[in-house]
Order: structure tokens, then C-alpha cells, then sequence
């Protein structure tokens, strides 16, 4: 018989399993994971719940210098890849645009919930565009891809190096430092600040492979519990835009990663895949698209990333820009 003193609720929440969520202790990172927290619980009737488990990450640490200096954007990522192969934790949540190309053995992604806004967001005390920068204005970004594609607008700007999270970013603006940067519009809207920034049209700056994505990764052999509830909160055509757009990615990645960029679009009855690859001055700008079904499964999404990157090699003669981007 049931003890009447405890209620249903209390019986489902004695009966709850923890689910460790590894993840960056940035604000933005801590609000992804508890969004994936949140979806779990629901996802699963309540039977899971998630325990936020933040790390510091050596990306984390450089605050001053390009990431290209210390081994890239996987800095972002190495300390909770880590964690997961040990079994500190259960799974790990990640802005897909920081993971690299290819997942260590062992790990998946579990679910892609869906995307947010993938477009650029344009930061500046001085001007609504980059446009309406006076000649001369700096411009502050780490990342190689937007300073291409800054330059490639306005080669008469100047790049001055510009790491960290919003808050401090905004700051720096504020001290002057710059008179314009970037943010993606997908953390500013998570963190209830996309009024802060104009949204860029992707037609002039192209987003990173995966922007706007959270991907949340397991290990291969891991709870299936967790694996199938990952699955309830998986959103197709997210997933859809993952699979090309990081094969793109990987396809042109290698051993010399370079200044690009990719988007897959929704055009009604079919997807479109963007891809471009930029010299780091901006004077070379190599690009190219192509299209497939809706219905398209996994492999011939890859493909099509594949096939986009192969159109872009091509059009560059085999020889792209050999530079690092951490995005």
C-alpha cells in the first residue's frame, strides 16, 4: 500500500537519476546546459535529471592571444572530452561551431536541438553596420574567418585582436578599444541580449560551419536511457544542417585549417549548402553551393558537404590559404 504521506511527485522525484552535464563554465555555455537540463527532465517524464558539471577549459584560460597560437578552437573542447571518456560525466553540451571536425573514438552526438539564429550580430558604440565605420576604424575579432570577411568589405579597416565573453567584449568596446565587433547572434539572444547587436545578412558575412547549433555529446557505449531520451529532443533539420555543414568542414579542414565558412539553407523543397573559403586578407574569396532533397538521408547530406568542398578546392586550383581559424 502506498504511503499516503507521499505524494506522486515526491515519488517521481525520489526516483529520479542524475545525469551528469559537462560543460564550460562561460555564462553562455551554463545557460545551453541548463537548457539541456531542462529538455531532459521534460523529455524524459521527469525520470532524469541534470547536474551541471562545469569545467574551465584551456581555451577558456587564453584571454589575450589568438587561439591559433596554443592548438585552436579544440582547446574549447579537450578538458570535457576528457571528462566523458573518463565517466565524470554523462554527457557534454558544446556550441557545435567551437567542436572540432571530428569527434574523439568513442563519442557521438546524442542530440542537436534545434538551431538558433545563425547569423552574425554587429556590435558598435559608433555605427548600426559596418559600413558606416569612418575609414580607419578598428574592428576587433580572434577569429580568422571574420577578419576575412571583414577585410573583404572594408580592406580599409584595422584588425585588432578581441577575445572573450560578451560581457567582456562589451567592455572593451566601452574602453575603446575597438570601435566595432562580433557576436553571434545565437549566444545574444540565449542570454536575452540580441537587442544589443544588428543582425548581419548572411549574403555579406557567411556564418561558421555549425553557428547556432548546440551539439550534445556521449559517449558511444553510453545509458541508453539517456541515449533514447537524447533522441526525443533531437530536431531533424538541425541535425540535417550538422551533417553537411561539418562534412563540408571536414573536408577542407585537414591538416590546414583555413578562413571558412558554411550554411545550409532551407529552400522549401530542397536544401542549399553555402560554403566558402577566404584569404586572410580578404582579396580571395572562393565559393561555392549545391543542393539536395529534402528527404536526403545522413550519408547523402555528408556527401553534399563533401561535394561543396571539393567544388571550392577546385575553384582554387588544389591550393587553399594555409591559416589556422579557432572561429
Amino acid at each position: 500500500m502506498t504511503d499516503p504521506r507521499i505524494s506522486p511527485d515526491n515519488t517521481a522525484r525520489r526516483d529520479q537519476r542524475n545525469v551528469r552535464i559537462g560543460t564550460r563554465g562561460s555564462p553562455l555555455a551554463l545557460v545551453q546546459a541548463r537548457q539541456i537540463a531542462a529538455s531532459l527532465e521534460v523529455a524524459s517524464g521527469g525520470a532524469l535529471r541534470g547536474e551541471i558539471v562545469p569545467f574551465t577549459t584551456t581555451g577558456d584560460q587564453l584571454t589575450t592571444e589568438r587561439l591559433i597560437n596554443s592548438g585552436g578552437k579544440g582547446l574549447f573542447t579537450r578538458e570535457l572530452d576528457a571528462a566523458l571518456d573518463r565517466g565524470d560525466v554523462d554527457i557534454t553540451v558544446h556550441s557545435l561551431k567551437d567542436v572540432p571536425a571530428v569527434l574523439p573514438s568513442g563519442q557521438i552526438f546524442g542530440a542537436f536541438p534545434q538551431r538558433e539564429d545563425a547569423r552574425e550580430g554587429f556590435l558598435s558604440p559608433h555605427a548600426e553596420k559596418l559600413a558606416d565605420l569612418p575609414k580607419g576604424a578598428k574592428v576587433g575579432t580572434a577569429s580568422l574567418r571574420r577578419e576575412s570577411q571583414t577585410l573583404a568589405l572594408r580592406p580599409d579597416v584595422e584588425i585588432v585582436t578581441f577575445r572573450g565573453n560578451v560581457a567582456t567584449r562589451m567592455r572593451k568596446l566601452e574602453d575603446g578599444l575597438a570601435d566595432a565587433t562580433y557576436l553571434a547572434m545565437a549566444g545574444l539572444t540565449r542570454l536575452g541580449m540580441a537587442h544589443l547587436a544588428t543582425p548581419i545578412p548572411m549574403e555579406d558575412m557567411l556564418p561558421s560551419a555549425g553557428q547556432g547549433i548546440i551539439g550534445v555529446v556521449m559517449r558511444e557505449d553510453g545509458d541508453a536511457e539517456v541515449r533514447e531520451t537524447l533522441g526525443g529532443i533531437d530536431h531533424a533539420e538541425t541535425r540535417a544542417a550538422a551533417t553537411a555543414e561539418r562534412a563540408f568542414l571536414a573536408a577542407l579542414d585537414g591538416s590546414c585549417r583555413t578562413p571558412i565558412a558554411a550554411h545550409l539553407f532551407d529552400r522549401g523543397e530542397e536544401w542549399e549548402l553555402i560554403g566558402e573559403v577566404l584569404a586572410l586578407d580578404g582579396r580571395q574569396r572562393w565559393r561555392a553551393d549545391g543542393t539536395c532533397r529534402k528527404e536526403a538521408s545522413e550519408a547523402q547530406l555528408a556527401a553534399l558537404g563533401r561535394d561543396v568542398a571539393a567544388d571550392i578546392r577546385a575553384a582554387a586550383g588544389g591550393v587553399l590559404p594555409a591559416f589556422v581559424d579557432e572561429w
